[in-house]
């Protein structure tokens, strides 16, 4: 991982790291068509690179202080919005966890959606890939939603949904889309409108 010093600013920089970033919606086939859909995404190229920064930078501090802490979360990042999820065993390491995300630079948001329980086993982790990889063609194949706007993951059957939606109808098909895919137990909306004010890049960013 890099260093909190390495900074990926670069829209390049961000293509490369999102070709392979879990946790957005859609299925890209190498570096160029990756940087056709950055460019269509509500955020752009400029926040998807933004956004791979801040993402860089807090696993390198969750991987630096303890690597089963960074295996046990779930992290996405939208214009500067930050939904942290998972499980750890403790309050004091989700504490930890959360204040070391909060040491990016560039964060406007914190969403904390850590639970404190007990390790999962492998096979609950195989099943939240299966789940995403189903949530993703489900989203493909829907017509009138714009799937690259929105990041989501399933954890143990919570599937957390962040990004931009056009508007209030076109969320609406979005939740129902989840609502229909087996093995979904709870949907996490932290999706804004497009015409919401806090996606202002001009407003203050999170002390």
């Amino acid at each position: 991982m890099p260093s909190p010093s390495v900074r990926l600013t670069g829209p390049l920089l961000a293509i490369a790291a999102l070709a392979t970033t879990p946790g957005c919606v859609g299925l890209y086939v190498g570096v160029a068509a990756t940087g056709g859909v950055l460019a269509l995404q509500e955020r752009g190229i400029k926040g998807a690179a933004q956004d791979t920064g801040i993402r860089a930078e807090i696993n390198h501090y969750w991987l630096q202080r303890d690597h089963g802490m960074y295996m046990a979360l779930r992290l996405q990042v939208w214009e500067g919005r930050v939904l942290v999820a998972g499980a750890l065993p403790d309050e004091t390491q989700r504490a930890e966890a959360l204040a070391l995300a909060r040491q990016a630079a560039g964060i406007r948001e914190l969403i904390d959606e850590i639970e404190v329980a007990p390790s999962r086993e492998l096979s609950g982790f195989a099943e939240d890939v299966q789940l995403d990889s189903a949530i993703s063609l489900r989203f493909l194949l829907t017509r009138d939603i714009d799937s690259i706007n929105y990041s989501v993951e399933a954890v143990n059957g919570a599937v957390y949904l962040l990004g931009t939606a056009r508007d209030g109808a076109e969320l609406g098909r979005v939740i129902a889309v989840l609502r229909d895919v087996p093995g979904v137990r709870r949907i996490v909306n932290h999706v804004l409108l497009r015409d919401d004010p806090r996606r202002s890049r001009g407003a203050a960013p999170m002390p």
